[in-house]
């Protein structure tokens, strides 16, 4: 969508471009000023030439902005952007990532409907599954993402939407992207894949079959703790129809503010991932044989179950790295001792924060059975492999040395 302006400099042709020149010069519709910063257009209405033109606006015979709930120039920008990185043909901006977790699948879902998941979700999503969408007459049956075999026979029978994560979250069991595209297909199904760990720039779910990407913006798209923000990608039919459709009705849009923090973002969001997907990669190797841990999960690192998966699927292993204390021989590691040994962990870190979010340029720890995955229940946590000794490491953009002297003293204190 633009309006009617036209700028004497043209806009950045984006054909034959790499992602990263896209991140910085995609989107961009320089106003009559040609202003050299994205401008930010803080308006919730906008005026007409005509009473004629105002109707030819709501009888859709024009295409132009109306309200910003229905759409705004900095938020297209963002969309546009975020689009050409990921090569969708389109994208719709939403103000928060469950929105769009929400929308991606409500939209197309209705009673009667039958949507297939992955078990390994975030709690807020199996929450919108079991407690609305059951509700609502929607069929949801659960399989274990990373298990071909659960796939084949969830999607024997025809389904009308697949969603999963992958890496999952907290777990990063990797799901074989090409495989359940191809029996997505067979089934009449819909495939959305939250792509959140693997960022944009670490894997393309529509290159491997996937029918649409859902984003929480807030994570590492913004990567500074600073907005809320969501997004869906996928064909145009979809976006600009029950999408688009469902999110300017229900009123989940992006503020004009939050698209262009993001927007601005974007340009440096392939610099800051890789950085910290580097970072990321040595802390677990070092993890993966320290011995005060039981485990590191790590997509890239060659201990992972699913290592060749992944390394077939993603071009970067991403910026979590999942661990489980060590434990002394006898105790439960669902118990209250194993919760107790990963809290003396995160409260002798010094360096490292304690927090909830994640893709933040500061390096997070997160206790999810006690946070994130509270809501699963201690049987639905187990059946994912989650135990109360598990805490998810998001790496930032410190300096290694200092994040892994951090980890080695937070470790000596268990």
């Amino acid at each position: 969508m633009t309006d009617d302006a036209s700028s004497a400099v043209p806009p950045t042709p984006s054909a034959g471009l790499r992602p990263d020149t896209l991140a910085v010069r995609g989107g961009v519709h320089r106003t009559p000023f040609d202003e050299m910063s994205e401008p930010i257009f803080m308006t919730q209405g906008y005026v007409y030439p005509t009473a004629a033109n105002a109707e030819a606006a709501f009888a859709g015979e024009i295409d132009r902005y109306q309200y910003s709930r229905y759409g705004n120039p900095t938020v297209t920008t963002f969309q546009e952007r975020l689009a050409l990185i990921e090569g969708a043909d389109a994208c719709f901006a939403t103000s928060t990532g469950m929105a769009a977790v929400f929308v991606s699948l409500a939209s197309i879902l209705r009673q009667g409907s039958r949507l297939v998941a992955a078990r390994a979700l975030f709690g807020s999503s199996i929450t919108v599954f079991n407690d609305y969408f059951t509700e609502w007459g929607i069929q949801v049956d659960y399989v274990d993402g990373h298990v071909n075999a659960d796939w084949e026979r969830a999607l024997a029978t025809p389904a009308d939407a697949i969603y999963v994560e992958s890496p999952t979250n907290p777990m990063q069991d990797v799901i074989d992207i090409p495989f359940v595209a191809a029996l997505a297909k067979k089934a009449g199904a819909l495939f959305v894949v939250d792509n959140v760990f693997a960022t944009p720039i670490g894997q393309k779910p529509l290159e491997l079959g996937a029918d649409a990407v859902v984003y929480s913006a807030t994570k590492h798209i913004d990567g500074q703790g600073r907005v809320l923000g969501g997004a869906v990608l996928g064909t145009d039919e979809y976006i600009n129809g029950p999408v688009r459709t469902m999110v300017r009705t229900m009123g989940a849009t992006m503020s004009p503010f939050t698209a262009w923090v993001l927007a601005k973002s974007l340009e440096t969001l392939s610099i800051r991932v890789k950085a910290q997907a580097a970072s990321a990669m040595d802390l677990a190797a070092w993890l993966d044989s320290h011995p005060k841990v039981a485990t590191a999960r790590y997509p890239l690192l060659p201990s992972h179950p699913q290592y060749e998966r992944a390394a077939s699927q993603m071009t970067l292993g991403g910026t979590l790295v999942t661990i489980d204390i060590a434990l002394p021989d006898g105790v439960d590691p669902h118990g209250p001792e194993a919760k107790a040994a990963a809290f003396r962990f995160m409260d002798a870190l010094q360096v490292i924060d304690i927090s909830n979010n994640l893709g933040d340029a500061k390096s997070i720890a997160t206790h999810p059975a006690t946070t994130t995955h509270r809501k699963l229940g201690a049987d639905g946590r187990a059946a994912v492999g989650m135990c109360d000794a598990t805490v998810r490491l998001s790496i930032g953009l410190e300096d290694v040395e200092d994040l892994r002297e951090d980890l080695e003293r937070a470790l000596a204190a268990v």
